[in-house]
């Protein structure tokens, strides 16, 4: 199985995908990693990898869809069995979903369908939740909305921070994603087996 990882910033996500990769428990191909600007950190751990990267800066383009069609053929040029968004933080448009359809992954940290948005985490503190968590979801035209791949829950702390109870969701985070693409991937293998079996 085929993946394009996006990236926006420091690409933790990403790394832990790459380090799964390399030992062997996470059976996928890293075709590329791109991002939406240039110098993240996601795209220089993917090159320390050895992976193909590629950047399609949002501010050389006029508009969002312009950018969106760009990004697109970028994507697809690595022929990606799924799209992964490791903390990309554009939203991306109808164009583009259509030609991956059911095929982009997103995590959030929070257990959807609550605590959508941005502020994930800091939402679920204000509303005094005993047990949040993360997501990992199919991504559709909507905030947050698409359907649920898998979810682990987190224990809010009494003395938890933003921050701090952020950092215990991205471990659970980082866990579900590769389990989540051992298991898209796993089905895949299936799937193919019974076709040439057919």
């Amino acid at each position: 199985m085929r993946i394009v990882v996006l990236v926006s910033g420091t690409g933790s996500n990403l790394q832990a995908v790459i380090d799964a990769v390399a030992d062997g428990s996470l059976p996928v191909t890293i075709a590329a990693v791109g991002a939406d600007r240039p110098g993240t950190r996601g795209v220089e751990r993917a090159a320390e990898a050895g992976i193909p990267t590629f950047e399609v800066d949002f501010r050389q383009y006029p508009d969002r869809a312009e950018w969106n069609r760009a990004l697109t053929d970028a994507v697809a040029a690595a022929e990606p069995d799924y799209v992964v968004s490791s903390g990309f933080m554009r939203i991306l448009d109808q164009h583009f979903l259509d030609r991956f359809p059911n095929r982009y992954l997103n995590t959030h940290p929070a257990l959807l369908p609550s605590f959508p948005g941005a502020h994930g985490v800091r939402d679920a503190l204000a509303h005094g939740v005993k047990v949040t968590g993360c997501t990992v979801m199919v991504a559709d035209a909507g905030v947050d909305t698409g359907p649920i791949l898998a979810q682990a829950a987190v224990a809010v702390l009494p003395e938890d921070t933003e921050d701090t109870l952020h950092e215990r969701i991205k471990v659970e985070e980082r866990r579900l994603l590769i389990e989540t693409l051992a298991g898209l991937s796993a089905a895949a293998d299936t799937t193919a087996d019974t076709t040439a079996g057919a």
